[in-house]
């Protein structure tokens, strides 16, 4: 691993999530996609990070969870969590790339992705993902939506520069629907997820993560990066969000 990416895991690893999201939000997306019937469902959370949305749907629903995850130190913290809680039974941790997942053909009940999905773009991981999913079966992703037709420049550049497949809402049920499915439900993600369960946490981390690394030039261009997202969202939070999105793959019979 390079520096940079070694430092991003180790400002981010100690975070319950490492982009917006909530167990309230996690739990609202499981009941727009109508989850929480007595089967054992087969799910897996793609890009979960250190597993908050994981840990949710362990404890909420009947299920066995995949929580997959490309860096080993999250998954390591996901277990450690899993463990306290008493849902080892329920999870199961996989180091995989969201490019190159191996599950069966029209094996799976759910694909689940919260924040993660940008890795490889909202499009090519709907479109690949699609045939893991069992007829009838349920995607559920957040991805960054513009919430309107016109944006203050300074966030759109920001932003586009980011993400350039950052587009409104319609633009993703758009996709969902030419890539095969269908749309089932969507909602933007207060600003409580972006600043009370992401950006103030990792705010409270930036102090020692620079004094472990002794404000070394890496650090530092991290923190002020991260600093000025965080800034342009307290400024424009207006104009962008996570949107959630669920879609059905439909049952051929």
């Amino acid at each position: 691993m390079d520096e940079q990416l070694d430092l991003l895991i180790d400002l981010h690893v100690d975070g319950e999530r490492q982009g917006p999201g909530s167990d309230d939000v996690t739990r609202l997306a499981i009941r727009l996609a109508g989850l929480g019937g007595g089967e054992r469902l087969s799910i897996v959370d793609i890009g979960c990070g250190t597993g908050a949305s994981t840990l949710v749907l362990a404890n909420d629903l009947d299920a066995h969870i995949t929580a997959v995850d490309l860096l080993p130190p999250f998954l390591a913290r996901l277990e450690e969590s899993a463990r306290r809680r008493g849902l080892t039974d329920r999870i199961t941790t996989l180091v995989a790339s969201m490019d190159e997942l191996g599950f069966e053909d029209r094996s799976l009940d759910v694909i689940w992705s919260e924040g993660a999905i940008y890795n490889i773009g909202f499009e090519q991981g709907v479109r690949s993902w699609r045939r893991f999913l069992k007829p009838g079966g349920v995607i559920a992703v957040s991805e960054i939506t513009w919430l309107t037709h016109r944006r203050p420049a300074e966030l759109e550049e920001h932003w586009n520069e980011q993400y350039s497949d950052i587009a409104p809402a319609s633009a993703k049920l758009a996709v969902l629907e030419a890539a095969g499915y269908t749309p089932i439900g969507y909602f933007p993600l207060p600003a409580t997820c972006w600043l009370d369960h992401y950006y103030r946490p990792m705010q409270a981390r930036f102090v020692p993560f620079l004094e472990r690394h002794g404000h070394s030039p890496t650090a530092n261009e991290i923190v002020e990066a991260e600093q000025h997202e965080i800034s342009l969202y307290e400024r424009f939070s207006d104009y962008v969000s996570y949107g959630f999105y669920i879609a059905a793959e439909p049952d051929r019979g």
